[in-house]
C-alpha cells in the first residue's frame, strides 16, 4: 500500500516548498520524501514553456521528482539531452535561492529565491536556439 502526504515549508519569500512523501515507510519511523513542484510553480513553469513552444524553440519536457531536487527539463527534440533544466532545491532556499536554470553544459544561467524572476531569463530573445 502506498501512502502519500504533503508538507509545506516556507522560505524567506513566503513561497511554499513542497516535499511529498511517497511509498510505504521503510522500517520503524523512517519516511521517504521527494521534492516536488507545487501548483503555482508548475503553472509559472508551463507558462514559460508554452512561450518557447509557441515560438518553435522547444518540443518536449520532462519532470523529475528526486529526493533532494525537483527538475523540469526542456528539450528541443525528444531524443536529445535537455537544453535547460529548471531545478528546485529546497536546501538552498535560504542561501542562493531554491530555483535555478541550468544549461545542457551545466552552467547556471540564473539562480534565485523567486521562481518568476528566475524564469524571466527564458523569455529573452538572446537565448534563441539556432540550428
Amino acid at each position: 500500500m502506498k501512502s502519500k502526504s504533503t508538507i509545506s515549508e516556507l522560505d524567506g519569500d513566503a513561497q511554499s516548498l513542497a516535499l511529498t512523501r511517497t511509498g510505504p515507510a521503510q522500517g520503524r519511523g523512517q519516511r521517504t520524501y521527494h521534492t516536488s513542484f507545487n501548483r503555482r510553480e508548475l503553472n509559472a513553469i508551463l507558462t514559460a514553456y508554452g512561450y518557447g513552444v509557441s515560438h518553435g524553440l522547444w518540443k518536449d519536457y520532462a519532470i523529475d521528482h528526486l529526493k533532494d531536487v525537483a527538475i523540469f527539463s526542456i528539450f528541443r527534440r525528444a531524443s536529445e539531452i535537455p537544453l535547460y533544466r529548471i531545478e528546485k532545491n529546497p536546501k538552498l532556499a535560504k542561501r542562493q535561492g531554491a530555483y535555478a536554470i541550468v544549461t545542457a553544459s551545466g552552467h547556471i544561467l540564473k539562480r534565485g529565491h523567486e521562481l518568476a524572476k528566475v524564469l524571466r531569463i527564458l523569455h529573452r530573445k538572446t537565448l534563441k536556439v539556432i540550428d
